[in-house]
C-alpha cells in the first residue's frame, strides 16, 4: 500500500477504530478510569489495562478472542471494553461469548465459585444498538417469576455511540467520533490520540498497524474469493456430472479447511 494512502487512512481513524482505540488506552490508566467513570457512573480504581489482549480458548480448535481493552480494577473485577462499527461485531451472542471467556480465566484450581469476581463486558457501538435513543443499555439477569435481580456479578453494557446528549456520555461519544485530537474535549483522550496521530513515533506505529491490517484483509479476501471460485466448480460438477459433494471435492483435490468450508456453505444453502 502506498505511503500516502496509509497516511490518509491514519488521518481518518477515530476511537471507534480498534487499532487506534486499543493503543490509546493501552497502559493508560488515566484515560481508562475516565471512560469507565462516565460509562459506569461511579469512580473506579484501575490497576491494570492492556490493549489487544488475547484470551485463548481451552478447547482445541476453539475460538480465541482479543479484547480491545482489558482492564482490572482494585477489587479484581475484570473489564472488557470493545469498540464496534458494524452490527455483526456487536451481536448480543458475542457479548455472551466474551463474558464466558473472561469468566473462564478468573479461578484457579481449588478456588470456590463464590470467589469469582465481577465481570463487565462493555460494547461501545458506533450506532444505537437497541434503537431506543438511550445513552447506555445495561443487560442484567432477572428471576422471571419474581422479577428480582439475579446478581451473579455478570454485567453486559452497550453504549450508544450515536448518542449526542448534552452530558458526559454525549461528550465522550463526541470525542470518540473525532479524527482531530485538537477537537477532543477530554484531555486524557486527546493526549493519547495526538500521540498516535501527530507525533513521529506514534504515527509510525499507527501506519505499521494499518499496513498490517490491510495486508491481512487482502489475504483473507483472496482466500474467500478462492473458496467461492472452488465452490462454483464443485456445484458445476455436481449438477453437470451428477456427482456427490464428496466426489466433486475429490475430483478437484480439495481437502482440509477449504473442504469443510465448502461443505458447510453448501449445506447452509440447501
Amino acid at each position: 500500500m502506498a505511503k500516502e494512502n496509509v497516511n490518509e487512512l491514519v488521518d481518518k481513524l477515530t476511537l471507534f477504530d480498534d487499532d487506534l482505540m486499543s493503543r490509546v488506552f493501552d497502559n493508560n490508566i488515566e484515560a481508562t478510569e475516565l471512560m469507565l467513570r462516565i460509562i459506569l457512573g461511579r469512580n473506579i480504581n484501575v490497576i491494570s489495562v492492556i490493549g489487544q489482549d488475547e484470551i485463548k480458548s481451552h478447547e482445541v480448535g476453539g475460538r480465541n478472542i482479543t479484547l480491545d481493552v482489558h482492564a482490572i480494577d482494585v477489587n479484581g473485577d475484570e473489564i472488557d471494553i470493545e469498540v464496534q462499527g458494524n452490527s455483526a461485531g456487536a451481536h448480543i451472542r458475542r457479548a455472551r461469548y466474551h463474558s464466558s471467556m473472561v469468566d473462564s480465566k478468573m479461578l484457579d484450581e481449588g478456588q470456590e465459585f463464590r470467589q469469582l469476581k465481577d465481570s463487565y463486558i462493555i460494547f461501545i457501538y458506533k450506532h444505537d444498538k437497541f434503537r431506543k435513543g438511550l445513552p447506555v443499555y445495561h443487560i442484567d439477569r432477572y428471576i422471571r417469576e419474581t422479577e428480582e435481580l439475579f446478581d451473579d456479578g455478570s454485567h453486559i453494557i452497550y453504549v450508544n455511540g450515536n448518542y449526542k446528549g448534552n452530558d458526559e456520555i454525549g461528550q465522550l461519544m463526541n470525542d470518540f467520533r473525532q479524527t482531530d485530537s485538537d477537537k477532543i474535549h477530554y484531555a486524557a483522550l486527546a493526549k493519547g490520540v495526538k500521540h498516535f496521530k501527530d507525533t513521529e513515533k506514534g504515527r509510525e506505529q499507527m501506519c505499521e498497524a494499518v499496513e498490517k491490517y490491510a495486508k491481512e484483509y487482502a489475504k483473507e479476501y483472496a482466500k474467500e474469493y478462492a473458496v467461492k471460485e472452488k465452490m462454483i466448480s464443485v456445484k458445476n460438477l455436481m449438477e453437470n456430472m451428477k456427482l456427490t459433494v464428496d466426489q466433486a471435492l475429490n475430483a478437484l483435490g480439495i481437502q482440509g479447511d477449504e473442504r469443510k468450508t465448502i461443505i458447510n456453505q453448501l449445506q447452509n444453502r440447501n
